[in-house]
């Protein structure tokens, strides 16, 4: 079998979407990364959520922030919490209220004015980040959302919207891991001045 072919195209589809990102989405991420590090100046929370593989992508960012994002900068860990990561919670909502107000219980048990909650999606569709917004908002927290394609029913709702050019879901995860890595770093660099 000969999958070179295969392969090409996925690397160079893969770089042609992240070749737009810079000139796109630069004053998005800038602005994703100052409202980050604002929140966490006040002593904020930083919430991540998302469903699936976004949900990987969601528990992988906030372990960054409370281990370290870069090999070798020792420094205090950053308060971020992936909302898809209890079980228990997790199950007991669904089995109770229904799965579309997981991230939204969380939010209401534990969200403070200072905190951001910050929502993978690459529809921008998901019921359950759509309500986890609207409960964020009642608290006043600042919502950050990591989106893709047209940005779906969630676009318009985030105070900064991070929206990939792309309609395929594994290229606009690819995009979002990058910036959440990017994110890692300005808050490494802007809190304790690591680069």
């Amino acid at each position: 079998m000969d999958h070179k072919s295969l392969i090409q195209s996925h690397i160079e589809d893969s770089i042609a979407v992240k070749q737009q990102l810079l000139p796109i989405l630069l004053p998005s991420i800038e602005s994703a990364g100052k409202l980050l590090v604002e929140s966490l100046k006040q002593n904020g929370l930083l919430y991540f959520c998302g469903n699936g593989g976004s949900s990987c992508d969601a528990s992988h960012i906030a372990a960054e922030l409370v281990v370290r994002y870069k090999s070798g900068n020792e420094r205090k860990a950053i308060p971020a919490l992936a909302l898809n990561s209890d079980q228990a919670v997790l199950t007991a909502c669904s089995n109770d209220y229904g799965y579309e107000y997981v991230f939204q219980r969380q939010v209401q048990a534990f969200g403070k004015q200072a905190d951001v909650f910050v929502g993978l999606t690459t529809s921008g569709n998901s019921q359950n980040i759509i309500l986890a917004v609207e409960e964020a908002r009642k608290i006043g927290m600042k919502v950050v959302l990591f989106l893709g394609g047209d940005g779906g029913k969630l676009k318009g709702k985030g105070d900064v919207e991070i929206i990939v050019p792309s309609k395929i879901t594994a290229r606009i995860q690819e995009c979002h891991i990058l910036i959440g890595h990017i994110l890692c770093s300005i808050i490494e660099k802007e809190l304790f001045g690591l680069d």
